[in-house]
């Protein structure tokens, strides 16, 4: 059992623990949970790598962290991880410019789109939460061996309650495009993502962690409209009737965790809620994993189609 909770915040997970030596490379990192993970990271002596489309944006990140933290040791690399191009680019200046990462949070992500393509022609939500993310640990899976923490965070959501994945359509080419089961499909791929890399690398003592951050009011649902925030919202008050915000520290605070754990050492494939790892839970609209999205032979199947449709292909 964790010592934290539901209230937990970055600083609280992190003290007591040292992160000096070691690089974290962080997607979305320019703002919300991204960006409050890499100072809560920086501020433990962890030299840092901001990942983001904008560059503009990703050094007024830098300029807020160091303002709070001011010997934090930063970089910055620019990627759009809804472009397979982009992604080869920016990891291939990854590995020229660094020797090794300890920790990946592969925290960016998109929710509620409208139905648009990425630059490669998928689905955008399923393109950048998964396929993208799976591009870029592909490229960056030499600088992970190289390290010692050796270990990958992936940002899923309790979003992934609204479905599977669908193997036979994956990108909503044969069936009507809907916004929430696009997300949840892709939130479910970032579980069985961490649990196909589990399966293939745990041996080489890299393990891989799903997180649920919590409901937060960042600028994720920048593409929902008013009637599809009343509607959600909605939504979660008739199934879950205990939900509440938390603060972006209280968000960021389970990839922490999963990130430096001493109680996670040498095991992953797992879900975290709330600092903990998750029970497999097929009702509760409240908390819990799915069972679908832990499951060996749908991670396998997610694992060879999104080889096929990047192109990416992991060290073995």
């Amino acid at each position: 059992m964790s010592a934290f909770g539901w209230a937990s915040t970055t600083d609280e997970v992190l003290e007591g623990i040292d992160l000096s030596g070691q690089t974290a490379f962080i997607t979305g990192a320019n703002s919300g949970l991204g960006q409050e993970t890499a100072r809560a990271m920086a501020a433990k002596g962890a030299h840092v790598v901001l990942a983001g489309r904008d560059q503009a944006k990703l050094d007024e990140a830098v300029a807020a962290i160091l303002a709070t933290v001011p010997d934090a040791r930063l970089d910055t690399i620019t990627v759009d991880l809804a472009s397979l191009e982009s992604i080869r680019a920016a990891t291939s200046r990854a590995r020229q410019r660094f020797a090794r990462i300890d920790l990946l949070i592969n925290n960016a992500g998109v929710m509620a789109t409208p139905f648009e393509h990425t630059a490669d022609g998928f689905e955008r939500q399923f393109g950048t939460n998964h396929l993208g993310h799976f591009a870029l640990t592909a490229e960056l899976m030499p600088l992970i061996e190289a390290g010692d923490a050796k270990r990958i965070v992936n940002l899923s959501s309790r979003g992934h309650h609204m479905g599977p994945a669908h193997f036979d359509d994956l990108n909503f080419v044969h069936r009507p495009y809907d916004p929430w089961s696009s997300y949840g499909q892709s939130k479910t791929a970032n579980v069985l993502f961490s649990v196909g890399i589990e399966a293939r690398y745990a041996v080489m003592g890299i393990h891989a962690y799903a997180v649920h951050p919590g409901g937060i009011e960042t600028n994720l649902g920048r593409y929902m409209t008013q009637e599809m925030r009343e509607a959600l919202m909605a939504r979660i008050s008739a199934r879950d009737t205990s939900f509440a915000w938390k603060t972006i520290p209280q968000g960021a605070a389970t990839s922490c965790w999963a990130a430096t754990a001493p109680e996670l050492e040498g095991k992953g494939g797992v879900y975290c809620e709330d600092c903990h790892v998750a029970e497999v839970d097929d009702e509760s609209a409240s908390g819990g994993v799915r069972s679908y999205a832990l499951n060996p032979s749908f991670a396998d199947q997610l694992w060879k189609l999104s080889e096929e449709l990047t192109g990416a292909k992991f060290p073995s």
